[in-house]
């Protein structure tokens, strides 16, 4: 009897010993690989950071053990979610301003920037958020208010798509901006009684440069905390969209130190100096970070009217928007770009802006073939610009654009026009891909809003009856690549991350529901009640 006990044992510890030690073992789940295939698995094995298997329970357990094993309970995995263009810091510095956000009324506006000031006493007073178009008298406010409640502590307050600012005098008095300040390239509102305090795209540096600079803590806490929210929502790679180089080299600096988790593609803003360093030192790129392209802003905003559009606005006659950087501009840091090794990633709302960006890529690609560039947000397209797209020019839109915009923008667009617009379909079948995102803090963080918008193409209240536009939807599985495999096509880092394969990081989130399944209502509310970057919990 002992001789047979002793025979069992001996046979159990060869079968264990054979089996490989890894790090993580996931089994029991419905595992959204996001290959070539979109194919579905049960399980997969995690060693050193990455997937080294991915198969049938059975197939998993057979030949791996870890201490760490977690059975999904029949829950959907997928990649870690990719938002490919949002902002990130901006994000993060927002968390210690005044939220302006949802704000019915300017009336609404005044009572939290109050409300924050009594807390916190600054001395400079910023907040972000507000959207005339969602008050009930949809024009630009005035400064009267705030000049009667702050005169003399300067409060800028920004609109909801950062391409206008609302200053009361205090903040104009320091700025040395007055009736005859004149800047391209935007506009300084006028009002019945001299400026209105409002300033849109370009004049907005003026205001900028006078805010106070943040502190090393603060912006230190400004990144920890945006990283929170983000993989709060499943959120393991984010592209900031136009951040200078010392907010890349703390970013690199806290990832370095352990201290910053989430892995950030980092698009350097247009200036000059910040793109000449980059350029002669070339990209920049470890497991977590990636410097290798160049925001650029073409035109201003639709909500803002500050969108270049080649006709006038429907509802604002003799008026174009503009241009944020010169035709002539854009042409030569095309030019520039396509001799280097980065990514040129332009900013682009009206149709104006497409066709003069659009135009500049392919003057100076030629034939240079996988650069990849993109236009981000390609918004209101001419029928006749979209052949662009299928000369490898990848559009980078954000879904939950056209499901705000959608009560308004055929105001400013007219009819036709509209039929352009928010096309994201019709981009896809041209360009063969499409990364998808918020704009973030412009929009709300959540991606599954963004998949709920692509696919749905209706806001939370279910309108309109049968979706915005429903022509121009994406399936889910096209919005589920365009969340994973297609952003991370868009960034170079395809063969890295973006779907669930052997060799890959291993980043996945584990939902509460079944996003690909559920009813389309259903998925705004799903969770991500797991996220794992390089294998490890977040």
């Amino acid at each position: 009897m002992h001789r047979f006990v002793l025979i069992l044992f001996v046979l159990f510890l060869s079968c264990n010993q054979e089996k490989e030690v890894v790090d993580l073992i996931i089994v029991n789940a419905k595992i959204y690989t996001v290959d070539n295939d979109f194919s579905v698995a049960e399980a997969f094995a995690v060693k050193d950071g990455k997937f080294i298997e991915i198969g049938t329970s059975e197939e998993i357990e057979e030949k791996y053990r870890s201490e760490k094993r977690v059975d999904a309970e029949g829950k959907a995995i997928t990649p870690g979610l990719i938002d490919a263009h949002c902002h990130f810091y901006a994000l993060g510095l927002n968390q210690q301003t005044v939220d302006l956000t949802g704000t019915k009324s300017y009336v609404e506006v005044l009572q939290r920037v109050k409300d924050f000031q009594a807390k916190n006493q600054k001395q400079f007073i910023v907040g972000r958020g507000w959207d005339q178009n969602d008050w009930p008298v949809k024009e630009f406010p005035d400064k009267k208010e705030l000049d009667e409640l702050f005169p003399d502590t300067p409060v800028v307050l920004g609109r909801i798509d950062g391409h206008a600012l609302l200053v009361n005098s205090a903040a104009l008095d320091l700025a040395k901006i007055d009736e005859s300040t004149r800047v391209t390239g935007g506009e300084i509102v006028r009002g019945k009684n001299g400026l209105s305090g409002v300033l849109i795209d370009n004049p907005m540096n003026l205001i900028e440069k006078v805010i106070p600079e943040n502190s090393l803590s603060t912006r230190i806490k400004a990144l920890k905390d945006a990283e929170s929210i983000c993989v709060g929502y499943g959120l393991t790679t984010v592209n900031d969209a136009g951040i200078d180089r010392s907010t890349i080299e703390l970013i690199d600096s806290l990832q370095q130190a352990g201290e910053l988790s989430i892995r950030v593609y980092a698009m350097i803003s247009n200036n000059e100096d910040d793109v000449d360093y980059f350029i002669s030192q070339g990209p920049l790129k470890t497991e977590r970070l990636n410097v290798r392209s160049v925001k650029v802003y073409g035109d201003g905003a639709l909500g803002s009217r500050g969108a270049a559009l080649k006709k006038e606005y429907s509802d604002k006659q003799g008026h174009f928007g503009a241009m944020v950087t010169p035709v002539d501009a854009i042409g030569e840091l095309a030019q520039k770009m396509a001799k280097s090794e980065f990514q040129m990633n332009t900013h682009a709302i009206g149709d104006s802006a497409n066709a003069v960006v659009l135009r500049a890529y392919k003057d100076a690609l030629g034939n240079q073939k996988d650069r990849r560039w993109k236009i981000e947000h390609a918004q209101v397209i001419d029928e006749i610009d979209f052949n662009f797209f299928e000369e490898g020019i990848i559009p980078s839109v954000q879904p939950t654009h056209a499901t705000s915009d959608m009560y308004w923008a055929e105001d400013r667009l007219g009819h036709q026009r509209i039929e352009g617009a928010y096309a994201y379909k019709t981009l896809l079948d041209k360009a063969g891909i499409i990364a998808l995102g918020t704009d973030f803090p412009v929009e709300q963080v959540s991606p599954f809003l963004t998949f709920y918008a692509a696919v749905a193409r209706k806001d939370l209240e279910d309108y309109p009856e049968g979706g915005f536009q429903k022509q121009d939807a994406l399936t889910r599985e096209e919005a589920l690549r365009g969340m994973t495999i297609w952003a991370a096509y868009s960034n170079f880092e395809e063969n890295e991350k973006g779907s669930i394969e052997n060799g890959k990081f291993a980043d996945f989130v584990i939902y509460d529901k079944d996003m690909m399944t559920i009813t389309l209502s259903e998925i705004p509310s799903v969770k991500a009640q797991q996220t794992y970057i390089g294998g490890k919990l977040q």
